[in-house]
């Protein structure tokens, strides 16, 4: 399973890092795809986080980020609550230089439900607040991913990353586990719409029925069909699992190795 570990991040809440696993991260070498909510963003000292980020840049680890997500809505018809989203996700920001991740995940946060009739609208604002956020990525060598999370269907990510120019610092996260428990429509549709954007994959599991985050395998979400299609269209994307448990982790990480699924040309 170290084979498998060097091939991916691992999601990693930065309240847990810091007061439980960080000796497991050094000593295992996991890189951490390191979540900040606004909870940790509210306790923690940049001194915290500059002594957590030496130690893990000193063990050579990757890291990527996760962005706060909580009542957060970057497309919000309400400018103060896109200014409190443009605050949240600015203390990110400020964490750049100390961490340098590869990537940082955040929540495109479009539903269908909750913005209807005002589709345009969300897509305009969305568009503004992440081409603001892009430039800051782009100079700072790392690229904003932007995660499905209850899309049913891929076609307003779509619209927002056609919006975007291709220099422009985003990509797609494509979850797997949010895609199977909420999206309507089929894999083949959200690959033929999103998949050239894909740059991270969140790799979790479950039956379509909730958010389990349950290990890779152990759930009905058609891996095969997901790697085949990245392997036969040349698509490396950072590769993240989301066990949400330690002793999912490892279940995860075996479940990957019997399936072959980092093996190219399976």
């Amino acid at each position: 399973m170290q084979d498998i570990l060097k091939k991916v991040q691992v999601n990693m809440p930065f309240q847990m890092l810091v007061e439980q696993y960080l000796p497991v991260i050094i000593r295992e070498k996991i890189n951490p795809e390191i979540g900040f909510d606004c909870f940790a963003l509210d306790q923690f000292s940049r001194d915290e986080y500059q002594r957590v980020a030496d130690i893990l840049l000193d063990a050579g680890l990757s890291i990527t980020f996760h962005a706060p997500f909580y009542d957060l809505r970057p497309g919000a018809l309400d400018w103060k609550i896109r200014q409190a989203t443009a605050d949240r996700l600015s203390q990110i920001f400020e964490l750049v230089p100390l961490f340098r991740p590869r990537t940082i995940v955040c929540h495109a946060s479009f539903d269908h439900k909750y913005y209807v009739t005002h589709e345009e609208v969300w897509l305009e604002n969305s568009l503004k607040m992440w081409q603001q956020f892009a430039a800051m990525a782009s100079e700072m060598s790392t690229t904003i991913a932007l995660e499905n999370v209850y899309e049913a269907d891929p076609h307003m990510l779509h619209r927002l990353f056609s919006s975007f120019a291709p220099s422009e610092a985003v990509c797609f996260c494509f979850d797997t586990g949010h895609f199977n428990a909420f999206a309507t429509t089929t894999l083949d549709e959200w690959m033929s719409a999103l998949g050239v954007r894909i740059g991270e994959i969140h790799l979790h599991d479950n039956n379509g029925s909730g958010d389990e985050h349950a290990p890779v395998g152990e759930g009905n979400f058609p891996f095969y069909q997901l790697f085949d299609y990245l392997h036969k269209e040349k698509i490396q994307p950072i590769i993240t699992c989301e066990p949400h448990t330690e002793e999912n982790l490892w279940r995860t990480l075996k479940n990957i190795e019997k399936m072959g699924l980092l093996e190219h040309g399976r």
